[in-house]
């Protein structure tokens, strides 16, 4: 079952009279992980494409392994910064990893499936992997939030000084 716990940016408030319930809805359930993660997702990108230029161009490495070697390196910053920076996840590093890894491939088959309908359908090449990149993007982001790097239970916050 996932735990859909909240962290940090949706902490659990009471108010006096209320239910507890969370702050900000669904935009406060997402809002700023979603933005770190997108972030991390960028400096990801630039630092695969600098990897895969830099081995073609001034280590002669033919396309894939430069792209092997550039994904890998992309990978491992965003296993990184994602555990540290987006969800701050301070459990085991290993089960983390593995977990990670899950859920990497299951939705780069995501993305995969995406695409080859997207062809199937008469899409695009080019538009064809646009497809698969938001579903990719959405699964490995809750995959990652709910399963890789879970919060290990909601914490709460006194909004008025004094309250119990």
């Amino acid at each position: 079952m996932m735990d859909f716990s909240v962290n940090d940016e949706q902490e659990l408030e009471r108010e006096p009279g209320t239910a507890t319930r969370l702050a900000g809805g669904w935009r406060g359930m997402l809002g700023h992980t979603a933005l770190k993660f997108a972030g991390v997702g960028v400096i990801n990108t630039l630092l695969c494409v600098a990897v895969i230029f830099g081995l073609k161009s001034m280590a002669g490495f033919a396309d894939v392994p430069a792209n092997i070697a550039g994904y890998a390196v992309g990978l491992a910053c965003s296993f990184l910064l994602n555990r540290r920076w987006t969800f701050a996840h301070d459990d085991r590093l290993l089960p983390a990893l593995l977990r990670f890894m899950l859920v990497f491939v299951v939705s780069y088959l995501l993305n995969i499936a995406a695409v080859l309908g997207a062809l199937h359908l008469g899409c695009n090449d080019y538009l064809a992997h646009l497809v698969g990149m938001p579903l990719y993007s959405v699964a490995f982001y809750f995959g990652c939030r709910y399963f890789v790097f879970p919060q290990s239970g909601p914490r709460k916050v006194d909004t008025a000084a004094g309250a119990p």
